[in-house]
């Protein structure tokens, strides 16, 4: 196993795969923009650099053989970033990525930056190296930000998503970074359980012991609620709960545990073994 390159090792993904990678015994390069908050671990070392910055990203993945790369932060356009991020690796030499995707990643995706991660993993394989894409579905963790005065508000209807933890993402994202049998792969990761957003507020209120509630808005009424934020913002915002809507984010997957071995939390496991979470709810 050669090194491994960690981007987003200062994030809550990025930094569970590093920890967890360490405790493999990997060699690890963690690519951060901020060395100081670098995690401090066995077999890695820091490198800084940034996706934008391609001079300096490929000069952080020299000697690299793996790379993890996770998605930029959300913008009115990423791409760049990810080209850049993309035309770094091949110069260094990269052989493999294994990409932060979105369940249902597709030019048509409802969800506006599933279209972007449909283009990303499309510029991933074309560039020659061989990606492992994991289409994450809705991160639980995500779930308690999502309320706002007791009530989780969006254009989502009566559809359902199989919410999936970071702590199970991050741990088939390691087996997929030690193992090249996961090359050329394209991965849907999701939880056990395709919930509505009222059975999911259910199961938020009996855990967190505040009620919380759904309340499916229109289209209009999505948009009036976000008034004052950018377009693309607000696209993506509604777009993550018509998703939702439409069924893209109710595929359940054995992904999880056919690689891993040990099944995904379910939103309940997730809830009870992550309260920091939701602690903000009830403080």
């Amino acid at each position: 196993m050669g090194i491994i390159a960690v981007t987003g090792a200062t994030g809550q993904l990025g930094s569970r795969v590093a920890r967890m990678l360490a405790e493999r015994g990997a060699q690890q390069r963690l690519v951060v923009r901020d060395p100081s908050r670098a995690p401090e671990l066995d077999g890695a070392e820091v490198a800084v650099a940034s996706y934008e910055d391609q001079a300096g990203l490929r000069a952080a993945l020299e000697g690299v053989e793996t790379l993890f790369m996770v998605s930029a932060h959300e913008s009115r356009d990423r791409m760049p970033e990810h080209r850049s991020a993309v035309r770094a690796a091949v110069e260094a030499g990269v052989e493999r990525v294994v990409y932060t995707s979105f369940m249902g990643a597709s030019p048509e995706a409802t969800f506006t930056f599933a279209r972007e991660h449909s283009r990303t993993e499309r510029l991933i394989a074309e560039s020659g190296l061989r990606l492992t894409a994991l289409r994450n579905s809705l991160y639980a963790d995500m779930l308690p930000l999502f309320v706002q005065d007791g009530v989780i508000r969006g254009p989502a209807g009566q559809g359902r998503v199989a919410w999936v933890a970071r702590h199970d993402v991050a741990r088939l994202a390691v087996e997929a970074l030690v193992d090249s049998a996961h090359a050329d792969r394209v991965y849907d990761v999701s939880g056990p359980d395709p919930l509505d957003l009222h059975e999911s507020a259910r199961i938020l209120s009996a855990v967190t012991g505040r009620e919380i509630t759904y309340e499916a808005e229109t289209d209009e009424e999505a948009r009036a609620s976000r008034a004052g934020a950018e377009d693309w913002q607000i696209a993506g915002w509604a777009g993550s709960y018509k998703a939702i809507a439409t069924g893209e984010t109710s595929v359940t997957s054995h992904t999880v545990e056919h690689v891993t071995g040990t099944r995904p939390w379910g939103l309940e496991e997730f809830l009870n073994n992550e309260p920091d979470s939701w602690s903000h709810l009830v403080e």
